[in-house]
């Protein structure tokens, strides 16, 4: 079985959007467990995911959840002897390759994780999207050839197994918990990039923020991590 983990806060118009691909054709020919991890949305997020087939974990806490803490809690739900985590607020380019790429992959014990090429919804993409995510894969094959370890957020894939003798994701990160959690995996084997997969995202944080901010935070939290393992966001904005 393959867990399917999504966490999502408020993502009543985007998780329409990839649950649709996730068809019950697909969910039995490739024996896949739907799992969304609310992190206490004000929504219609639970009543989309619950009416789509997915198992639902709530967050009640009036204590703002972690990204970190909804994907853990979402695993902890898990059956599965894989683990996929995606954000609520991705396309797959071919869901029927995706899973099977996975299974395929991830047949090789030599194979820790595995990540894939992350691009801009197509019909939202402009020049300097196209530039930056061509960049920004190839910055991640790179760090993942030296053994140092990345992975997006947008798609991680592990083993249920190491995702719980490394201790899943850092609780205490609001933001770069997906760089740290693949810096602890890649101690355990390779990460490799998934074949001819492609995983888009919405462009709306960057249109927020702009491509510099972006980095600019995505570094911080990089160097936070790899030196005080911990990030220097101590919130995490949900851009809706």
């Amino acid at each position: 079985m393959i867990s399917v983990v999504i966490p999502a806060l408020n993502e009543e118009k985007l998780l329409p959007g990839l649950l649709a691909q996730l068809t019950p054709e697909l969910v039995a020919a490739h024996g896949l467990e739907l799992i969304v991890s609310d992190g206490g949305s004000g929504d219609a997020t639970r009543d989309i995911a619950l009416a789509a087939g997915c198992t639902v974990v709530e967050h009640l806490d009036e204590r703002r959840q972690t990204i970190a803490e909804g994907r853990n809690a979402g695993a902890a739900a898990a059956r599965g002897e894989l683990l996929v985590f995606l954000n609520g607020d991705v396309h797959l380019d071919d869901a029927d390759r995706f899973f099977a790429t996975i299974a395929t992959t991830m047949r090789d014990t030599a194979i820790s994780g595995a990540t894939c090429e992350v691009q801009v919804f197509p019909e939202e993409e402009k020049g300097i999207d196209r530039a930056f995510h061509n960049g920004h894969n190839l910055y991640v094959r790179f760090l993942n050839a030296i053994g140092e370890g990345m992975g997006r957020g947008e798609c991680q894939v592990l083993r249920r197994s190491l995702f719980v003798v490394i201790g899943g994701y850092n609780p205490a990160m609001a933001a770069g918990e997906d760089y740290d959690l693949f810096r602890r995996v890649r101690k355990h084997g390779r990460i490799v990039m998934l074949p001819g997969v492609v995983v888009y995202e919405s462009p709306r944080r960057f249109r927020r923020y702009g491509y510099a901010g972006i980095v600019w935070g995505w570094t911080k939290n990089a160097l936070a991590v790899i030196f005080r393992n911990k990030s220097s966001s101590a919130t995490w904005e949900a851009v809706r």
